[in-house]
C-alpha cells in the first residue's frame, strides 16, 4: 500500500492505494502499514480533491476498494448514492440497505468509513435534521456540507 499526503482547506489528508484503488482518505499525516510514494491514482485523486473543494466537481471518478465487513460495505455503497448537495438519515439509509432497524449499525458503519469525502459519510444526519457525529467531528460536517450548499431542515 502506497500513500501521500497534502494540504487541503481541511487540513491535512492523506490519500492511499493497493494497485490502481483508492483504499484510504483520511485526515492523518500518516497511514499505517503504508509506504510513502506518490502514484498516479493517488495523484488523480487529489486533483479530483481540490476540484471538489473549489466547487469545480460534484462526483469523484474513482475505482474505490474499501476495506470493511460485507454490512460496512452494504452501507458505504448507500452513502455513495447520496447526491451532491443533499443528505439522508440514518433511518433512510438503513432502509436503502433492506434493513429498516438497523440506524446505529449505519452509524458506526459510516463510523468506519475509510474513504472521507468521497464516500460521503458527511451527508447522513439525524431524522430530526441533527448533525450528530462525524469521526472527524460536526464541525467539519458541517463545512464539508456548506461547501455543497446543502439545506439541512
Amino acid at each position: 500500500m502506497n500513500f501521500f499526503t497534502y494540504q487541503t482547506p481541511v487540513g491535512k489528508l492523506s490519500i492511499a492505494c493497493e494497485e490502481d484503488n483508492i483504499v484510504k482518505l483520511t485526515l492523518s499525516e500518516k497511514v499505517d502499514n503504508a509506504v510513502q510514494k506518490e502514484t498516479p491514482i493517488i495523484q488523480k485523486a487529489h486533483r479530483q480533491l481540490m476540484e471538489y473543494f473549489e466547487r469545480k466537481r460534484k462526483h469523484f471518478d474513482l475505482p474505490l476498494k474499501p476495506k470493511g465487513t460485507l454490512f460496512q460495505q452494504k452501507v458505504w455503497d448507500a452513502l455513495s448514492q447520496i447526491s451532491y448537495g443533499k443528505t439522508k438519515s440514518y433511518k433512510e439509509i438503513a432502509t436503502m440497505i433492506g434493513n429498516p432497524k438497523a440506524c446505529r449499525a449505519v452509524g458506526m458503519a459510516n463510523h468506519c468509513n475509510p474513504i472521507m469525502i468521497i464516500i460521503p459519510c458527511h451527508r447522513v444526519i439525524g431524522s430530526n435534521g441533527s448533525l450528530t457525529g462525524y469521526a472527524y467531528g460536526t464541525e467539519m460536517k458541517m463545512q464539508l456540507l456548506e461547501l455543497e450548499n446543502t439545506v439541512i431542515i
